[in-house]
């Protein structure tokens, strides 16, 4: 039998992070590539005794279907962490599929969408299914330059930004930065999609103002508790506009009538009473000191002219090799020495850097981490060098 892909499937490609996780799952391999939780982070014994009490409470309830908007009691906690009104929140099966709505219902073909440079692979993922035309943004080490929202940006439906140690490279916005973005955004109406998976992930607990908290009703925001809680809850969440998000929960009945009420109810159960701060403590702790031997392992074992920056929380260290070097062709070398990383030419919309590359650190235990950055720092040396790779 022939099927016919639609123009629109036919255009659909594999996530780049998602095809080399294929190859790291030997156990011998120290994968710096996937920007996975780490599992011992992961309160399990909270889980579960959450589940019993779901099961004896509220077992109807967690196993029937449930509003598209969320189950209430979840998005009244989340409105009030964020200090908002629950009729602005959707909960949504991860902030992927927020990514994903949000380009349903804002992107035309041909629509000019705004992301920084580089970006987040997952969001050009989800927004090219509806066919815009990216406009990277100029950015330094403090995220996009809002010089750069000028007239010629005039007509562009929204900004994409991660404020807070942006997937890839880890950089977060400054106060300053935030508020000078937004500012420039209102007075142009432009609106600014917010996804910020990282925010509770400072190593020092400094939260910075959102940038949903600078104009709420400029701002659509994606949260999640994927970073912070588990994964494989997909749980996210939007706080939106009103008129957004009821176009937001029109187009999220389509796709799946409501994310799992099992787990909406669950991670509602298990957070309610604080285990959430205690969690973030636990795991801003563990990630700081991962961070803290990968910085320390790359000072030690790179050679020169190779530059990295030095985050302050989240998951990530971005690295940019010497001009002429090739993080995607020096990949599969590295795999062969059962080591791998993200080339970071698949995160640009624009015109692609290809001595960039992203390493995550959060489930690498630190001897490993010393391991596998000196393996690393061996073949960008030979490189260097002109050692070709057969």
């Amino acid at each position: 039998m022939h099927i016919e892909f639609s123009r629109r499937a036919q255009a659909l490609t594999s996530s780049a992070i998602r095809e080399i996780l294929k190859v790291t799952e030997r156990p011998e391999v120290i994968s710096f590539a996937g920007g996975l939780p780490a599992p011992e982070s992961f309160p399990t014994d909270a889980l579960a005794r959450a589940s019993v009490r779901v099961f004896a409470r509220m077992a109807y309830t967690a196993l029937q279907y449930g509003p598209t908007e969320g189950y209430a009691p979840l998005r009244e906690w989340i409105a009030a962490r964020h200090g908002t009104d629950p009729a602005r929140v959707v909960v949504t099966t991860g902030s992927q599929q927020g990514l994903d709505l949000l380009g349903k219902v804002l992107i035309d073909p041909g629509s000019t969408v705004l992301v920084e440079t580089p970006t987040y692979l997952g969001a050009l993922q989800a927004f090219s299914l509806y066919e815009p035309a990216f406009r990277a943004l100029p950015s330094d080490d403090d995220g996009p330059l809002p010089a750069a929202l000028d007239e010629s940006t005039a007509g562009a439906c929204f900004l994409y930004a991660q404020p807070n140690f942006q997937n890839p490279t880890g950089r977060r916005m400054p106060v300053a930065r935030r508020a000078d973005l937004v500012r420039r955004a209102q007075e142009r109406g432009l609106l600014i999609v917010e996804d910020d998976p990282y925010g509770e992930l400072a190593y020092d607990g400094e939260r910075l103002p959102t940038l949903r908290s600078l104009n709420p009703d400029g701002v659509a925001y994606l949260g999640s508790f994927s970073k912070i809680l588990a994964p494989g809850l997909r749980l996210g969440y939007l706080i939106a506009p009103p008129a957004l998000a009821a176009k937001f929960v029109q187009a999220k009945q389509a796709a799946d009538l409501h994310t799992p009420s099992l787990t909406q109810v669950l991670a509602y159960e298990s957070v309610r009473d604080g285990l959430l701060d205690e969690q973030i403590e636990r795991v801003r702790a563990r990630y700081a000191a991962q961070c803290g031997a990968m910085l320390d392992a790359l000072a030690r074992h790179m050679p020169a002219g190779v530059q990295w920056n030095r985050p302050r929380g989240g998951m990530f260290i971005w690295l940019t090799l010497p001009a002429g070097l090739d993080a995607g062709a020096l990949l599969a070398e590295a795999v062969a020495r059962n080591v791998a990383y993200v080339p970071g030419a698949a995160f640009y919309a624009g015109p692609q850097e290809a001595n960039t590359l992203r390493l995550s650190f959060a489930t690498v235990p630190p001897v490993r981490i010393e391991q596998g950055v000196a393996v690393l720092a061996g073949l960008f040396a030979e490189a260097l060098a002109g050692v070709r790779f057969v």
